[in-house]
């Protein structure tokens, strides 16, 4: 599935935003500003990408340094093993990459870069004959700090000539700022170029990144500049593994999302004792999404005679068993799979919609969610939410004020706040009202990521 153009619609809100948009940068001091992930151009963190294009929108330069190119195959990273993600990189991919079509223009400067070549090697070479002590202090405190976790010592020992490599293009560069998403991985890159370079460096922890294994977090924390957690659940938690020294310098930077595009309709969300309930439930198909108890809960409320229309948006591992269970519950009416979508078809979407659901739920191995964007995009809408009472999450939702809380793996209490809403037009229509205020208030993309970017700025004037 490729991606052609935006729609005239979101383009004309999309320019309006950038004409409002004032940098926080003196026209004489241009940031010149890393970003690095583990994929790129990958379709669910639009979170990311968007952020890049805000900052850039408010004076900042933003160079892509990805460890990995997103590719289209039937291996998913989410929650893989080593050995799946080794597998991946190797597979071809069987399906041209489904791309925002906003994310061309970084995909076509982004440095990505192989495991390893020429070049790569030759940037060992240049830290080991100039700066040896540096070089090998960053690699002994990867293999010292991640003894015990196979994934983040292998895995950091993998990307390790990369992040070197990195390290010497952003010194010729002159960036002056490394940002990384996510604790795992990206952040341990960033750790490395700042021990090779003294390049300062920041990165945003955002759940299961920093929930499932915490080895090396506090050799991360120590040296970056800030700490960005997108909750207060995540800033706790990082307090709690790296002490109260960490406290100074680790801030909250909600992520956000364009309010300009996700936004009311004009029509009044109405329903009638025989019109279904539109529920959309979007994300990766696996686990930690708990969409299996979407399904259960649709199959509760077939047999209370309360109609649904259920539209599951995403791809993932779990796709086949949810297609198999919804076969076995006689919903194939019920229940679509819409497979991905690009953020203007999920904007669409929503405006159709009576309810967003995001079931989310603890796993085994401690995998949590931060703060669903979807959610966020959902109530901007001022479409009413339902979700999972963990994590972060009753940060932007607050039950019974702007959405519905339930406990995880509570396909009946799913079911009645369904009900609950699908029986009140009036209580539906007020709590996708004070969603949008919500998100108005916190979860802006521009604001946010002004804030984002007086951090970056301050730190470097400093």
């Amino acid at each position: 599935m490729s991606i052609e153009a935006t729609s005239p619609d979101y383009t004309a809100t999309t320019v309006a935003r950038q004409q409002s948009c004032h940098s926080v940068l003196p026209r004489s001091e241009p940031l010149n500003v890393a970003y690095v992930m583990s994929r790129f151009p990958k379709l669910t963190e639009t979170f990311i990408l968007f952020e890049m294009l805000a900052l850039e929108r408010q004076g900042a330069h933003i160079e892509v340094f990805p460890l990995l190119r997103a590719r289209n195959t039937t291996t998913y990273a989410e929650g893989a093993s080593v050995w799946k993600k080794l597998v991946e990189l190797f597979r071809r991919p069987e399906l041209k990459a489904v791309m925002h079509p906003e994310a061309e223009a970084f995909v076509v400067r982004a440095h990505f870069a192989p495991l390893f070549n020429a070049a790569i090697a030759l940037s060992q070479l240049y830290y080991l004959l100039w700066r040896p002590r540096a070089y090998f202090g960053a690699l002994w405190t990867l293999m010292r700090a991640n003894w015990g976790s196979t994934n983040f010592l292998l895995g950091g020992l993998v990307v390790f000539p990369k992040s070197v490599h990195f390290a010497r293009q952003m010194e010729r560069m002159e960036i002056r700022h490394i940002h990384a998403h996510f604790a795992s991985h990206p952040a341990a890159t960033a750790y490395v170029i700042h021990r090779l370079t003294g390049i300062p460096y920041s990165f945003t922890a955002h759940g299961a990144d920093i929930q499932v294994d915490q080895h090396m977090l506090r050799e991360k924390v120590a040296l970056a500049k800030y700490v960005i957690a997108i909750s207060q659940d995540n800033l706790r938690l990082i307090e709690q593994v790296c002490g109260d020294e960490s406290t100074e310098h680790v801030k909250i930077v909600r992520c956000g999302v364009d309010t300009s595009l996700f936004r009311g309709t004009d029509q009044a969300r109405q329903k009638t004792e025989k019109t279904a309930l539109r529920i959309v439930c979007t994300g990766t198909l696996y686990e930690v999404k708990g969409q299996k108890y979407l399904i259960d809960a649709c199959q509760l409320l077939c047999e209370r005679n309360v109609p649904v229309h259920c539209q599951f948006v995403g791809d993932g591992p779990m796709l086949e068993q949810l297609r198999r269970q919804v076969e076995a519950a006689d919903l194939d009416k019920q229940v679509q799979f819409l497979g991905q979508q690009t953020r203007q078809e999920i904007a669409k979407l929503l405006q159709f919609a009576d309810v967003l659901v995001a079931p989310s739920v603890p796993t085994a191995e401690g995998r949590r969610e931060g703060i669903p964007v979807v959610l966020m995009e959902a109530m901007a809408s001022g479409l009413p939410v339902v979700a999972s009472n963990i994590s972060g999450i009753p940060e932007l939702v607050e039950h019974e004020q702007t959405g519905l809380l339930v406990p995880p793996r509570d396909s009946s209490a799913l079911a009645d706040a369904l009900a609950r809403l699908w029986h009140d037009n009036e209580e539906r229509i007020a709590l996708g009202k004070a969603g949008r205020k919500k998100v108005l208030d916190q979860f802006d993309l521009d604001k946010n990521s002004r804030r984002l970017l007086t951090l970056f700025f301050d730190e470097i004037a400093s």
